[in-house]
């Protein structure tokens, strides 16, 4: 057994790191309440699905540069209205509920814990994003950083736990509130512990950072998705018996706070002979019923200057058949589109006239 002298001086020690630690429980719970409160009370607009500020326009934003497939996942969930509600609901709740909770001190390790699993999450799926610099992966790798401190600390002093300490003394032999709460652990599991937070924390950080910017392993680069750049992705080119000419759009990479426009798109031969051209006008002058958008909330639509394209966004596009294709007899040919940038991207057209003859 410990010497009364020892358990005073380990005592005091948990209580002045109870103290260090304030300030990074203050804010930490702040940062997380302040999400959540924002959505629940402050602007409830964020979690109407008729709102432009819905969060599901955020996730879907975020998509093209999700790590580890998650993309897929959000791409189920943006089909599904109930999955995806419910878990808008439920992690917007874990924001307020952890936050609030490390504001108070109460339960302090399980709250950083759930707000070091967001952080973790937001690394994931918006980490990439950021037109400065990794805005998102900053904010989330601090947020990291601080989570695994508390969960090493909890809040022995000025706390719902310390308060509950005092009011019942035995639960510090708790497993449950060693765990969950802010019972006091010996030096050696604080060491075990921290160091493997220390390498999880090294290595999660050095390989997203590698991954999304280089400068590591790797000499700097603006990452496999660019939050700077357009990029869009056409396929599934088709040159119709009508006269239409049909693709799959989806811009998977550049700023998610505004789009970029489609303002002319140009029919070519094999030789490079354009055949038919649609301006600005034509495009903006286009029926609602040529776009077909694969999910419900950023959308391809039509503008003023041509077509409209958010970051994310999907869809299948049909453009206005104005030539003679009786008199396209080759079995292939290309689409250029053009966007207000000057920026040109090319799909190859499947002649289905040709291929039925």
């Amino acid at each position: 057994m410990s010497s009364p002298d020892i358990t005073k001086q380990e005592d005091h020690g948990w209580k002045m790191i109870g103290i260090i630690i304030l300030s990074l429980r203050f804010v930490q719970g702040w940062i997380f309440w302040g999400g959540g409160s924002r959505r629940f009370i402050y602007d409830p607009s964020k979690l109407d699905p008729y709102s432009t500020q819905w969060m599901a326009n955020k996730l879907q934003s975020a998509m093209p540069g999700a790590l580890l497939g998650v993309e897929h996942f959000i791409s189920f969930l943006l089909q599904h209205f109930i999955l995806l509600y419910a878990t808008i609901i439920l992690f917007s709740l874990a924001e307020l509920f952890s936050g609030l909770a490390l504001m108070l001190g109460f339960f302090t390790r399980l709250s950083a814990f759930i707000t070091t699993l967001i952080s973790i999450a937001l690394m994931i799926v918006f980490g990439w994003q950021g037109t400065t610099c990794m805005d998102e992966w900053t904010m989330a790798v601090a947020n990291l950083a601080i989570g695994l401190t508390l969960i090493l600390s909890g809040s022995s002093i000025y706390s719902m736990d310390s308060w509950l300490l005092r009011r019942t003394p035995k639960i510090q032999q708790q497993k449950w509130f060693l765990v969950l709460g802010s019972g006091a652990w010996s030096f050696n599991q604080v060491k075990k512990v921290g160091i493997c937070f220390l390498l999880f924390t090294v290595i999660f950080t050095l390989s997203t950072y590698n991954y999304y910017r280089g400068a590591i392993l790797s000499t700097y680069h603006e990452g496999p998705v660019s939050a700077y750049e357009y990029h869009l992705k056409l396929s599934n080119g088709t040159l119709n018996t009508d006269g239409t000419v049909a693709f799959t759009l989806y811009v998977d990479a550049g700023p998610s706070a505004a789009p970029t426009y489609i303002i002319r798109a140009e029919l070519l031969n094999l030789q490079g002979k354009l055949i038919e051209k649609w301006e600005r006008k034509q495009l903006s002058s286009s029926s609602t019923d040529q776009i077909n958008n694969k999910y419900p909330y950023n959308r391809i639509s039509i503008g003023l200057y041509g077509i409209i394209a958010p970051v994310s966004a999907e869809a299948n596009i049909t453009l206005p058949g104005v030539f003679q294709p009786m008199h396209l007899l080759s079995k292939v040919y290309h689409l250029q589109v053009y966007t207000v940038n000057g920026q040109r991207f090319d799909v190859t057209l499947e002649n289905t006239a040709s291929t039925k003859n």
